[in-house]
């Protein structure tokens, strides 16, 4: 035998020709390709320019004149149209474009926050007289429900200064309902700025409501008669009545069922039906929004989908099962007809807040897509509805809701875009068949709630400094039962009772509701009580957080291997290095204080800015103490006048709290051991003070709250303030707690 056989025969299943590495030339054309690919693409970025242009306007320090906005927008849109005309490049029309819609976005800003401007309550109104009418009734505190009021006079106030509305806290069962017309005695004060530097700016978005106040009802209101209002209020509080009486109805009916041990089942079905809160419990509140199902609680784009859906599948089976309508019917478009129309009602009993809206507007494009004989569920769809909403309200770009949203939603239809689609065997067993279907199902529902959840992760981190550990699993199982349980027997549960059939009927959808909602806080209950459920991290510098949306949004609108770039970019706010944290918060009046103990954030008043305190200590990702009355009595000597440092913790604060002068003696023992004196009162600092920083009255109107760093010898303070600029709702922002 030949010794060289063996080496033939393999050498035969070899390829002979010598391995060959891409030149840079082969790869940059092949990159040149695959950006040249992208213009048929274009319009997929339109909704991201004009929301940077809008962003960008929103972070501004200083408020720019309007007409320059304008003219510059005018001037853009002119040479893109000019470049698009007579320009020889593709690629450079595109770009004249995009940077035309950004400057829109821009202006559109701008002219938003004209076409809101309205009055604030000034600081400092105190308690006064007030009388109004009620508009609805809003989410409820900590401290009780709170009513939303259209004022038509507050003592002190001209009419011309009373703002368009103010919201108030009123106690438990004081609650009187929409277009009720009451006398009320509160405690006002203009919408509160961020707790802390950085931390959410609830004034911003006050403004942009036409919240021009908020407050605290001394008494119960009283009824009263005021004169008729104007007949767009008449309308919206009749609108805001009927859901009222509904979720009343509703809450009766439910609970009737199901007796007073409910386990939130019926806080839950109220508040997806109507939005109203004031049934749920703070436990099933809590578990839902620490198993990752806080979007249960805020109708958004799940319950629109759920009932539209469901409309949208009954009305297109009920005319396929009537051969002789089926026929003369085109049963898609009658379908999606009845979808939107589902959409419209839908909206409006669950009162158009912020997520209800957004979600109208995307379900509301897939059905005209439909009746267009368009593609209903795409990139191209989506950019409509995102910009859309944009133009309607620019300031929503930088609102968690708006960013989770439309990136969950974005990474779920360019996973539908690179799915493979296999081709199933026909001559399989029944058996097979349906384990192949189970299979790819699960394979498909896992995706899903995993892709999702990757693209919504860096803005749970950076706006809500936490990550459900469990929050696929509570979601793949909670959101099924919403939306083939909850949603489509409440949908049919109100729409019976709306047309006056028999309580009888209603009875087993109104269960079937129940034990959905029970199903789903039960979920919240059990995953947000197991073992290391819940991660907390502190926000990342701003920076991290348009990285990682930028890197979320190339690698869905992107076609190509390049998208792929986008994956670690979207990384970005959970491996940012975080700059070293604060070692003490004080309040935006001066009212509070915190100093970070062994990692947990303890209060000088532990029952006084609780809110604010623990919007802080969750955005550094500290620990509360258990006992915080404890804690504080370690640290410090404090009643309702003053704080004394007692101790070694650092910095050392010591505080007067109130404005009535303290004498000499006493203010001297405050600053023997103080690093850092708060003095509300208007009094000089005497020498024992020298080596204190001391903060007034004054420091606080003009800074806001205040961080306080390790600064070499000394005390390094950051205001909130600044970091906000002078802008119009800056101007006038109550206390931060």
């Amino acid at each position: 035998m030949d010794a060289d056989a063996p080496a033939r025969g393999w050498a035969r299943g070899l390829s002979t020709r010598p391995l060959r590495f891409p030149s840079w030339t082969d790869i940059w054309g092949q990159l040149r390709d695959e950006v040249t690919a992208q213009a048929d693409r274009a319009f997929l970025w339109t909704p991201v320019a004009f929301g940077a242009g809008a962003a960008i306007y929103l972070g501004l320090k200083t408020e720019p004149p309007l007409w320059p906005c304008v003219a510059a927008a005018l001037l853009a849109v002119a040479v893109a149209v000019g470049v698009a005309r007579w320009g020889r490049h593709r690629s450079l029309a595109i770009a004249a474009s995009l940077t035309a819609i950004l400057v829109c976005g821009f202006c559109a800003g701008k002219l938003r926050t004209e076409m809101t401007a309205a009055p604030i309550v000034p600081a400092g109104i105190g308690v006064v007289p007030m009388d109004g009418w009620v508009v609805d009734v809003a989410t409820p505190s900590e401290h009780g429900e709170r009513l939303l009021i259209a004022p038509t006079w507050i003592a002190g106030l001209s009419p011309a200064r009373t703002p368009k509305r103010v919201r108030i806290v009123v106690p438990p069962g004081d609650v009187l309902g929409p277009g009720s017309a009451i006398h009320v005695m509160a405690l006002l004060d203009p919408p509160p700025g961020p707790a802390a530097p950085g931390a959410y700016d609830f004034a911003r978005d006050a403004w942009f409501d036409g919240l021009g106040g908020v407050g605290l009802a001394m008494k119960p209101p009283q009824l009263v008669d005021l004169e008729p209002p104007p007949w767009r209020l008449q309308l919206g509080m009749a609108v805001n009545s009927l859901r009222w009486s509904l979720a009343e109805h509703l809450a009766s009916d439910l609970r009737s069922l199901m007796g007073d041990h409910d386990g939130g089942a019926v806080g839950l079905a109220v508040t997806v039906a109507t939005s109203h809160e004031d049934w749920l419990d703070p436990q099933s509140r809590d578990d839902l929004r620490g198993s990752g199902l806080a979007h249960m609680l805020a109708i958004a784009g799940l319950h629109t989908a759920a009932v539209s859906g469901f409309v949208f599948f009954a009305l297109r089976f009920g005319i396929a099962a009537w051969p002789w309508l089926a026929l003369r019917v085109n049963g898609k478009k009658a379908a999606a007809l009845g979808g939107l129309i589902a959409v419209l009602i839908y909206l409006t009993l669950s009162g158009a807040h912020p997520p209800a809206r957004r979600a109208a507007v995307t379900a509301s494009v897939a059905f005209i897509a439909i009746l267009l004989d368009r593609r209903a569920v795409s990139l191209h769809s989506l950019a409509i509805a995102a910009l859309a909403i944009l133009v309607i309200e620019p300031e929503v770009v930088i609102s968690p809701g708006f960013e989770m949203s439309f990136c969950a939603t974005a990474s779920l239809v360019a996973l539908a875009e690179i799915w493979p689609v296999r081709h199933r065997a026909t001559d399989l067993p029944w058996y097979l068949a349906s384990l192949q279907t189970a299979r790819d199902w699960t394979i498909g529902m896992l995706m899903v709630s995993f892709v999702a959840g990757a693209a919504t992760t860096p803005f749970s981190i950076q706006h809500f400094n936490r990550i459900a550990n469990y929050g696929m699993f509570a979601n793949l199982t909670a959101d099924l039962l919403a939306g083939m349980a909850l949603m489509p027997a409440l949908t049919v549960a109100v729409l019976l009772q709306a047309l006056g059939v028999s309580h009888a009927i209603i009875v087993p959808l109104l269960g079937l509701a129940g034990s959905a909602a029970r199903g789903i806080v039960a979920i919240g209950h059990l995953f947000s009580n197991l073992p290391g459920a819940k991660l907390t991290i502190s926000s990342a510098p701003t920076i991290a957080l348009i990285i990682s949306y930028l890197g979320i949004v190339f690698a869905c609108l992107w076609r190509g291997r390049l998208r792929w770039i986008g994956v670690p970019l979207s990384c970005a706010v959970a491996f940012w290095p975080r700059p070293a944290p604060p070692v003490a918060w004080i309040a935006s009046d001066g009212g509070d204080a915190a100093l970070v103990i062994a990692g947990k954030a303890v209060a000088l008043k532990p029952t006084g800015h609780a809110y604010a305190v623990e919007t802080w200590a969750q955005r550094h990702a500290f620990d509360l103490p258990s006992d915080p009355v404890k804690a504080q009595a370690a640290i410090a000597d404090c009643n309702r006048l003053h704080c004394a440092p007692i101790g070694t913790a650092k910095p050392a604060i010591a505080a007067w709290w109130t404005r009535r002068k303290p004498n000499a003696v006493a203010l001297t023992d405050l600053c023997k051991t103080a690093d850092i004196l708060i003095l509300k009162a208007a009094v000089p600092p005497p020498d024992a003070c020298k080596r204190a920083l001391v903060l007034g009255s004054d420091d606080f109107a003009k800074g806001g709250a205040a961080e306080v760093f390790h600064g070499g010898a000394g005390w390094r303070l950051v205001w909130s303030q600044p970091l906000r600029g002078e802008r119009p709702w800056t101007a006038a922002s109550g206390s931060g707690g």
